[in-house]
Formats: structure tokens, C-alpha cells, sequence
């Protein structure tokens, strides 16, 4: 019996090409692989159920979940995580120096629902920011025109506005039509050194961690997704999922623990895996619901507060029963 041939979107990541690369098999699949942008996965799993299996984002298929509506069900396999301390970018002649100081402000966002976003309003409402309290400007980074890609039904008193035709995000920032960006990219007028743009937390890492000291939470941002006809055709394709993506995963890290030689094009790779462990446990890039039932139910709690999903959902909703179990010796 051959192999299915299924195809299979995924961003550009060490813990995934053990499997591109054939080191790691998905037990009895033959995977058509497109290295893509989270972006156009994104776009065209939730508008075109393009994809058999696919990278998706938590915060859209929390909402299409609990809408009942979603083309996809996911396991509990997390190809995107992030601290998003990274991702608030502000104009430095606006006299934001903390996060209580973006109250009344003009906060751009590339979409409002984007799961960097839900989880930088998680941060946010720890120093009393609430989003009631920002006027939200959406429009692309570099391209105008940008809207959201799922349709909400956000609480009447938050205030979101569309960016005028032809602006960006980026240049919003730069010109100062806008007084901060909050998205998973930073806009390219940060990048190029603009002389007014900065980060809110001058250091980010040094914020994360003590955040995560504090809640024991490395933030999920997309998960892995079946499109829900072929996981009803193939029952054991969850479980298979989960066990392969775990083996590629430790075959990443066994690559990056060997200090023999750098595996990254970048200086101080050894010493932040040797911090990480150390803040954060060994397995800090865990899978599986339990592991992450605790982020993933304050995740939820705060985006259907936020007012993105129709109700709140609980853990066990967003994943595929036969993915949630495996077999013991």
C-alpha cells in the first residue's frame, strides 16, 4: 500500500526540517511540503481550504472554532511561539515610556485579531491598559489595503479605524499619523533606523523573562491544522502528526545542543539555548495539551474577552480527540 500524498504548509523552521528534509517520516504519508509566509498560509487555509495539513494561526481558528465554521482542527503541535515584548513599537517623541502611556493613543495593527495582538492586550491589562482604552488604526506593514481576514464582532466600545488609501503601517509610524504598531512584524521604518521609532521595552528580553517568571507562559502563536475531510478519511493521522513533529522537534534541538560547531548564522546561539533552559525547563518548547493547558486556557479566556471568539472555548475544543493520547510501555 503506498504512502498518502498529502500537502503540507509550514513557515521556514529548524524544528520542522528534519521532516522536509526526510530525517523524520510522518508514518504512512508521502507530504507535498510549501515552505511559506505564515501570511499566505494563513490566507489561503481560511479562504480557500487550500492545504490538507497546515501551520495556522491560534488566534483565527480560535475564532472560526467557536463560530463553528472553521475548515480545519488542529493538534496540539505549536510551530510558532513567541514573547511578544518584541512587538510593540511606539514613536519616541510622543513621551511613551511605559505601557500605561499608550492610553489614548492611535495603536496601528495589521489586523485587530492577530494572536501577537491578543497576547500584547494580555500584557497590556497588567499595567491597566484595557483595549477600550487605544483607537486602532489597521492597514498593511508595506502594503495598503490590508483587512482582516476573518470577520468579527468586536464590542462597541472599541474603537477600530481603517488606515486612508495608500497608507501603511509602516509609513503611518514614520510620518506620525499613527503613535505605536502592535504586530507579530516589525514595520520597516524600525528596521531602517528610523530616528523616532523605538520598542516600548527597550529590552525585550529582560521584560519577557521576568513576565515569564512570573506566569510560567511561553505564548502559542499558530498551531498545526487538518483539514477536517481528510482527518475524518484517516483517523490516525492526528496521532501520527503529533509523533512526528515531536521527533523532528528533538532532532532540531540534539542539532543546536552540539556546540561542536554553530548550526546558526548568529554569535551567542549556545549561551541563549543555555538560558532558555535554564529559565524556562529543558522541554521549553513543549507539545501536547497538558504541557500548555494553562497558556492556552488564559489565551482563551482573554480573546473571548476581547470580544474575537462567540464564546469561550475550553482546551480540549481545539484539538482533534485521537491527537490528545498516545500509546505508554
Amino acid at each position: 500500500m503506498s504512502d498518502l500524498r498529502l500537502s503540507l504548509a509550514i513557515g521556514d523552521y529548524d524544528r520542522i526540517r528534519p521532516l522536509v528534509d526526510g530525517n523524520v517520516r510522518i508514518d504512512g504519508v508521502d507530504p507535498v511540503f510549501s515552505i511559506l509566509d505564515p501570511e499566505e498560509i494563513f490566507f489561503r487555509a481560511f479562504k480557500y481550504a487550500d492545504f490538507d495539513i497546515c501551520e495556522i494561526s491560534l488566534s483565527s481558528y480560535t475564532v472560526k472554532t467557536a463560530n463553528g465554521d472553521c475548515p480545519y482542527i488542529a493538534v496540539p503541535v505549536f510551530p510558532s511561539r513567541a514573547f511578544r515584548h518584541t512587538s510593540v513599537y511606539i514613536r519616541k517623541d510622543r513621551g511613551i515610556t511605559k505601557p500605561e502611556d499608550l492610553k489614548g493613543r492611535r495603536v496601528g495593527v495589521p489586523e485587530y485579531q492577530l494572536t501577537a495582538n491578543v497576547w500584547v492586550r494580555v500584557i497590556l491589562e497588567e499595567y491597566g491598559v484595557r483595549p477600550e482604552d487605544i483607537t486602532w488604526v489597521r492597514g498593511g506593514y508595506e502594503h495598503p489595503g490590508r483587512e482582516e481576514k476573518i470577520a468579527l464582532n468586536l464590542p462597541a466600545n472599541v474603537r477600530l479605524e481603517s488606515l486612508p488609501a495608500g497608507a501603511t503601517i509602516s509609513s503611518a509610524l514614520a510620518d506620525g499619523t499613527i503613535d505605536a504598531v502592535i504586530g507579530p512584524r516589525a514595520p520597516s521604518c524600525f528596521d531602517r533606523g528610523h530616528p523616532q521609532v523605538g520598542r516600548l521595552w527597550a529590552d525585550p528580553v529582560a521584560a519577557a523573562s521576568e513576565w515569564y517568571g512570573k506566569h510560567k507562559i511561553f505564548p502559542i502563536m499558530h498551531v498545526l491544522g487538518i483539514r477536517k475531510d481528510v482527518a475524518e478519511r484517516h483517523r490516525y493521522l492526528p496521532g501520527a502528526l503529533v509523533k512526528a513533529f515531536e521527533e523532528a522537534k528533538s532532532f532540531a534541538l540534539a542539532r543546536l545542543s552540539n556546540t561542536a560547531a554553530t548550526k546558526v548564522t548568529l554569535p551567542f546561539v549556545e549561551e541563549r539555548l543555555q538560558h532558555a533552559r535554564q529559565l524556562m525547563g529543558d522541554d521549553f518548547w513543549s507539545y501536547g495539551l497538558e504541557a500548555n493547558r494553562e497558556g492556552l486556557d488564559v489565551f482563551l479566556e482573554a480573546h473571548h474577552a476581547q470580544g474575537l471568539s462567540s464564546r469561550r472555548l475550553k482546551p480540549e475544543e481545539l484539538f482533534h480527540p485521537a491527537s490528545l493520547e498516545s500509546f505508554r510501555l
